[in-house]
């Protein structure tokens, strides 16, 4: 069931490797000239060409990532991803046909990690993969490194790569913790989104990319599910600024306040005040009331 390069490219995917690809496209012709340009370049390809034979490859080894194809038989890539996405982390590179934004959109909101339109330049894939790795490698524990940063209640956690707030943990794919780290550095300083672009994704911002936009929009669903102290806020025409507010001050019990206003208008005055009240009334402090 599980089709593969190996016999092909000599990759045997059942060893250990840094960088093991699972590459899942329909276009064979496409996958043999990508396994003959990627092996040299360090990567351990596994090649299969439909979605149910990518579910099951995913079941059967671990990849350090997923190359997945938008159009695919028997099951669709964004139904894959969708799956995949209940269980694994897996950082995801999206093919798409180019001009299919829906596609794109629709992707990066399911979980893909990036995405790249088809033709491409195997060079830039290979930049793009490199770019998801290096971005995977940075979220994982690093000796010296603090195992969580945290900005008002909500934290991230390097060993898990997850978020929580109030006690409620929630996941995020490595684009998301990424953008939030960066915005968690930096709380109420405007990220513009070309260095988001660059610090997360690896690559430069150009004009018709909203792969952060999308990815900010998910995270910001995910915070609203847990917390309303932390937002991050568009700043038109300059980036992105992670807010948090500031804690309410604590509301004065009601019994409390009313036992105040109580003992301000009935209670005892000082022996003071009444001693000089009945001095400048002349009256004897002598005698009895």
């Amino acid at each position: 069931m599980l089709a593969s390069m190996n016999a092909d490219t000599g990759i045997d995917a059942d060893e250990g490797a840094p960088m093991a690809v699972l590459l899942v496209d329909d276009d064979r012709e496409l996958c043999r000239m990508l396994a003959e340009y990627l092996t040299p370049e360090g990567f351990r390809l596994t090649v299969v060409h439909d979605g149910e034979d990518a579910l099951y490859a995913l079941g059967r080894h671990h990849y350090d990532l997923i190359v997945l194809d938008v159009m695919l038989p028997r099951m669709g890539g964004l139904d894959v991803l969708r799956l995949l996405r209940q269980k694994l982390s897996t950082p995801v590179l999206m093919l798409t046909a180019r001009g299919e934004e829906v596609d794109r959109v629709v992707g990066l909101e399911l979980g893909a990690d990036d995405y790249l339109p088809k033709p491409f330049n195997p060079r830039e894939l290979v930049a793009r993969m490199r770019a998801i790795l290096r971005r995977s490698a940075l979220t994982e524990p690093q000796p010296g490194r603090r195992e969580r940063i945290d900005a008002g209640p909500i934290s991230l956690h390097f060993t898990s790569r997850t978020a929580s707030a109030r006690g409620h943990t929630f996941s995020l794919t490595g684009v998301e913790f990424r953008v939030l780290e960066v915005l968690m550095q930096q709380i109420g300083v405007v990220v513009s989104r070309e260095q988001l672009t660059r610090q997360v994704l690896g690559r430069r911002l150009t004009p018709y990319d909203r792969s952060i936009d999308t990815h900010i929009s998910n995270i910001r669903r995910k915070l609203a599910a847990v917390t309303d102290e932390v937002s991050i806020v568009n700043v038109r025409r300059s980036g992105y600024v992670l807010t948090v507010a500031e804690p309410a001050e604590p509301a004065e019990p009601a019994e409390a306040a009313e036992a105040s206003d109580t003992a301000g208008s009935a209670g005892s005055a000082p022996a003071a005040d009444i001693e000089g009240a009945r001095a400048a009334f002349g009256v004897d402090s002598a005698r009895s009331d």
